[in-house]
């Protein structure tokens, strides 16, 4: 029996960073910013990090290094980098038995720009992590308090089959979703979001799904308590998290930390909330370690390096949580 089984993508992250990596105003992203390099030129990274990513082992080594017992399920390709990333968890003391392994396609892979002021540009490769089969998961055989579930690749037979599964065997259920699982809209979507415990999402994918305007968090939540059987999380960036549990509202800000690259931050977060939640029940308290667990992350390359081990805070303070009634 597992305390947690966290089910989702897994890939190879090589990050570069370099002091010729500038930052530009440009409309035409969608993020209204752009990191540019010399068009036909050479140039020199400082720093080259390689590292295991991916939202499902992100969070599976959170749980692990929490003290949770731990397995993680994804789809690797049967090639070097595969080969790593199952040895890169093991490590961790987490169970790869039941990862999928293919060779008709690499092993998903990122090559991530960082700028010198931390934000980073990720060039996404899917690869193996698109051909997640729901056929070849051994349902029989997952016996866990929790199931996590990240980004799944879009597959909606391997999503219907973990919440049926769980279901059936009083399986709690978490997730934060891909955008290619919130792709799927609503209608499907809303007949399983009523067994989970917990879902997680950032505030432009909690306004996409709902239909109701990104501004009108008030709306969101209404909506959102309506459709999720357990608490809701809407995390919004630089302006922090807010949580609901159909009773009241929990709101943080961001605290103030150093910063060298964030990718990870967003799986730290979750997998922070997870553990803690699991282990307290207080939801103030799992917004204050999954605070820090992405504090921690994002001062180091790679999106496992900073991820708190059981029992080692950090230098991380308490942040403030304010609760009010709904």
């Amino acid at each position: 029996m597992y305390d947690i089984i966290s089910i989702g993508s897994a890939t190879r992250d090589v990050f570069f960073s370099a002091d010729e990596l500038k930052k530009f105003k440009m409309s035409e992203f969608p993020t209204g910013e752009a990191i540019c390099l010399g068009y036909g030129s050479k140039i020199e990274m400082k720093k080259i990090v390689l590292t295991s990513g991916g939202g499902g082992t992100n969070a599976a080594v959170t749980f692990a290094r929490q003290g949770l017992k731990t397995a993680n399920i994804g789809v690797v390709g049967n090639d070097f980098n595969g080969g790593d990333i199952m040895r890169e968890l093991e490590s961790e003391g987490i169970d790869t038995r039941y990862f999928q392994k293919h060779d008709d396609d690499y092993t998903a892979y990122s090559v991530i720009l960082v700028h010198p002021g931390g934000e980073r540009t990720i060039m996404s490769y899917k690869g193996e992590g698109q051909h997640f089969d729901a056929a070849k998961i051994p349902f029989e055989e997952l016996r866990s308090k929790w199931f996590f579930l990240d980004s799944l690749g879009g597959n909606y037979d391997v999503l219907e089959g973990l919440v049926n599964h769980a279901v059936k065997n009083n399986i709690k259920l978490a997730t934060n979703p891909g955008g290619k699982e919130l792709a799927h809209g609503l209608e499907k979507l809303k007949p399983l979001l009523k067994h989970f415990s917990i879902v997680i999402m950032n505030q432009e994918e909690a306004a996409g799904l709902s239909g109701i305007d990104y501004k009108n968090e008030q709306e969101i939540f209404k909506f959102m308590d309506e459709i999720i059987g357990g608490i809701f999380v809407m995390t919004r960036g630089p302006e922090g998290v807010v949580v609901s549990d159909g009773k009241d509202i929990y709101s943080a800000g961001v605290p103030d930390s150093p910063v060298v690259e964030r990718t990870g931050a967003g799986d730290s977060f979750s997998s922070g909330f997870v553990v803690e939640y699991i282990r307290s029940g207080d939801i103030s308290k799992a917004i204050q370690f999954a605070t820090a667990n992405a504090s921690s992350v994002v001062t180091q390359y790679g999106s496992k390096a900073g991820i708190l081990k059981e029992g080692d805070w950090g230098p991380w303070k308490l942040i403030d949580v304010e609760k009010t009634t709904i």
